[in-house]
Parts: structure tokens; sequence; C-alpha cells
């Protein structure tokens, strides 16, 4: 599994994370991501996962790197104190090493968030913090408004299938040192479905997986991590799916591979947009 830096922190994460999304909780899941080099957990109090994931990584919590959120309707100052409160039991932790704000609120605003955010830090419940959804000015105010360091990281929707938001943030991103997290990037496992919308992509699609051996899957989860700043999160509750995710790390698509695959996609927006 090939890291990259989270970033600027000096922390190394996994270019291929575990998304908990829907995580049904089978222990074996994140114990096989741990084996292949994938220690990143990505979970968020709003996906009622927090308590599977702490019961997968008992006994050895060290060994992983658990990303949360706190939900958009908790950002005033006590609110994100409690709400962290609750994901560090949910989670059977004593810190969690990513923090990130789910969406930008439109009723409070952001320095008061971020004040909140920079206490937990502070009293070493959170060691990072991250937004997510937000755009690049969002993220600038962020960052802007958080005390005592830098927001280290942006999570947004980002696949060969939904291109438009994420080229808007990755740029600024990869130029400010700030990691993109990119979800729902086989669309919630929607991607044949995506295929069979753009028939030019299944010819690209056959050739590009003969050519590199790798799968479909493999292909279009690498297909994202091009930039030095993102890496992906995919979910899955099989574990033989997390062998395949995992093996879309540690090799890159040529210029031409990942550059034909983007215009046989098009600009057509998937299915599983979710603005």
């Amino acid at each position: 599994m090939d890291t990259k830096p989270l970033g600027r922190t000096g922390v190394d994460i996994p270019e291929i994370g575990m998304g908990a999304w829907n995580y049904q909780g089978d222990p074996a899941i994140m114990h096989r991501a741990l084996e292949l080099g994938s220690f990143l957990i990505d979970t968020a109090e709003n996906y009622g996962t927090e308590p599977q994931v702490g019961r997968a990584v008992q006994g050895n919590r060290d060994d992983y790197f658990i990303a949360t959120k706190v939900s958009p309707e908790h950002l005033s100052y006590d609110d994100v104190l409690a709400a962290a409160e609750r994901s560090l039991k949910a989670l059977g932790t004593d810190h969690i090493d990513l923090y990130q704000l789910h969406a930008p609120s439109a009723n409070v605003p952001i320095a008061e968030t971020m004040r909140a955010m920079d206490e937990l830090v502070a009293a070493g419940k959170v060691r990072f913090v991250g937004v997510s959804n937000f755009t690049v000015e969002e993220l600038r105010e962020a960052d802007d408004a958080l005390g005592s360091g830098s927001v280290v990281e942006n999570q947004i929707k980002y696949s060969l299938f939904d291109r438009e938001f994420a080229e808007s943030v990755i740029p600024y991103c990869e130029e400010h040192g700030v990691t993109v997290l990119a979800y729902s990037s086989l669309e919630h496992g929607g991607f044949a479905d995506e295929m069979k919308a753009r028939p030019a992509l299944r010819e690209v699609m056959d050739r590009v997986t003969a050519e590199t051996g790798k799968t479909a899957a493999q292909v279009i989860l690498n297909w994202v991590l091009r930039s030095p700043a993102v890496v992906t999160i995919p979910q899955t509750n099989r574990v033989e799916r997390v062998d395949e995710n995992c093996a879309a790390s540690g090799w890159r698509l040529s210029d031409e591979q990942h550059a034909a695959l983007a215009e046989a996609a098009g600009g057509q927006r998937s299915t599983h947009w979710w603005r």
C-alpha cells in the first residue's frame, strides 16, 4: 500500500482507506484492511457506525488512523464539544485522529465551530482538524478561523463519473498542502451502471483493464489517485473486496490511459450526485 502525506502534518496515511458508511460491523473487514496497509478508517456520527468501528479496532486501536465527523446540525461551540465526547465514547478511544466538519453550516459562524475544534486539539482529544464538502472559499475561511493549527483535509465526492466539484478544489489543495479524501469513488458500487450509460467508456475500460491486468474497480480507484493530494476511501462489507480495492494501490495508469478514460466518461453527472 502506497502512502501519502496528510496535509503538512508529517503524518502519512494510506492512499486507499476504508469508508465506514453502511459498515455492518464484521471485524474481519478492518483486520484484513490493516494487514494490507489500509489503516485509515473514516466514519461519522450520523453514519451510526462508530460503535462498530470501535469494536473492530479494539485491542489494536493505535495501529489505525481513525477519522470521524461532526454533523452539520452540531456545529455550535457547545454542540461540537458534546458531539466529540459522544464519538470518543462510541469509538472506545481517548482521541480522534482526524475530526471533520461533515458539511458547512449556513447558521453557525465558522469561527465559533473552529474555536471548539481548537479546544479539542489543545485537550488532546483530537489530533488533526478537517472538513468535508467545502468549496475553496469555505475551506479558506475555515482554515483562517482555526487559531492554532491548519485544516489538513477536505473530504469530497470524487470519481471518474463525478469530477466537476473536485476539479475546482483539488488544485487549491495541492497548492496549500491540504489532503483530499475522495468518497464514493466507486459510486456506491454503481460504477457498472455508470459505465453502461457511457458506451464509449466500456470500450476504453476493456482496453485499459487488458493492458494493466486490473479490474474495472481497481482502474476507477487508481484514476482518482493521480493527484499527490488525493486518497480514497471505498466502502465494502466483503473481505474479498478489501483485497481488490487495496490492489488499486502500488501502480499508476499511464497519462494516455488516464486521459482516455476521462474523455470517454464525459461530463455527465453520475446518478449518485450528492449536492
